[in-house]
This record gives structure tokens, C-alpha cells and sequence, in this order.
């Protein structure tokens, strides 16, 4: 298979994109066993977002880009917060998802971590740096006005 994925995972993949409106079945294209599939709109809004986000990132961060919370915790990092608000804004993550999450992101300089000493105890602070300031700016805005869309 092109994409590299066993047949099993492609189909989930597929039926997960059909089931959050993102791609549709080709009506009356493609054999019953070969079948064809389309973007919806909001699939189209979808993939312009990936292309513009694989573009920032480059071939050398692919591999961070494809962990499950890399864009997602970028997106909520449109401006600088403590660990417990970005865990408020993705009510999903764990805490160690995130901590992993953040961690790998200030390895590659996508995140800078610094700690509030003024606030008692001292709070760390997350804030996007380079190529993860520029995923945060354009994904923030389409995540905050299709949130709902998105997600439900």
C-alpha cells in the first residue's frame, strides 16, 4: 500500500475521516470493491490547514508532527500558559501526554518553557517559539472558530 499502513489501519483511517465529515464516498464513482472518495468542505479546509502546516514544519519534523498532540497543543498555545490551562483547553489529554507532548517540542525549539517566579509556588510558563509560533498562528484561528464544527 502506498501510504505504508497495514489495510486494517488504512480502513480505520478512512472510516474515522467518513465519521467526523472530513471525506464522503464518490456517489455512483468506483467499483463496489474499489470504491472512490472525495473531501467534503470541511475536509477541503482540513487538508489546506495539513499542507500549510507540513509546509512550516519541514521533512526534518515529520516525525513530530505525526504524535497525536503536536498540532493540537500548538493550537491552544496562541498565547503564553501554565500547564493547567492548556490541559483545560484539550479536556482529553492526560497530564503525562501532555508533559511528553511539551517536552518533545522544547527539545526542537518549538516551545520555550520559563518559570514565573513571581507566582507562588513558581508556575511554568509554555509559550511557542520559530516553526511552532508559526503552526500555532495558523492553526489557533481555525481551531477556535470550527471547534464545534470540528469536533462535533
Amino acid at each position: 500500500m502506498a501510504t505504508g499502513a497495514s489495510r486494517t489501519a488504512f480502513a480505520q483511517s478512512i472510516g474515522h475521516l467518513i465519521s467526523t465529515g472530513l471525506l464522503e464516498r464518490n456517489p455512483g464513482h468506483g467499483h463496489p470493491l474499489r470504491p472512490e472518495f472525495r473531501l467534503t468542505p470541511q475536509g477541503k479546509v482540513a487538508a489546506e490547514l495539513a499542507s500549510r502546516i507540513q509546509r512550516l514544519s519541514g521533512d526534518a519534523n515529520q516525525d513530530l508532527l505525526r504524535r497525536s498532540w503536536t498540532v493540537p497543543v500548538l493550537a491552544t498555545l496562541h498565547r503564553p500558559s501554565r500547564f493547567t490551562e492548556i490541559k483545560l483547553r484539550l479536556l482529553t489529554i492526560s497530564d503525562r501526554a501532555l508533559s511528553q507532548s511539551l517536552q518533545s517540542m522544547e527539545e526542537r525549539l518549538w516551545v520555550r518553557r520559563s518559570v514565573d517566579e513571581a507566582a507562588r509556588p513558581p508556575k511554568p510558563i509554555y509559550s511557542t517559539i520559530y516553526t511552532g509560533a508559526m503552526i500555532s498562528k495558523v492553526t489557533s484561528p481555525v481551531i477556535e472558530m470550527g471547534h464545534t464544527k470540528l469536533s462535533g
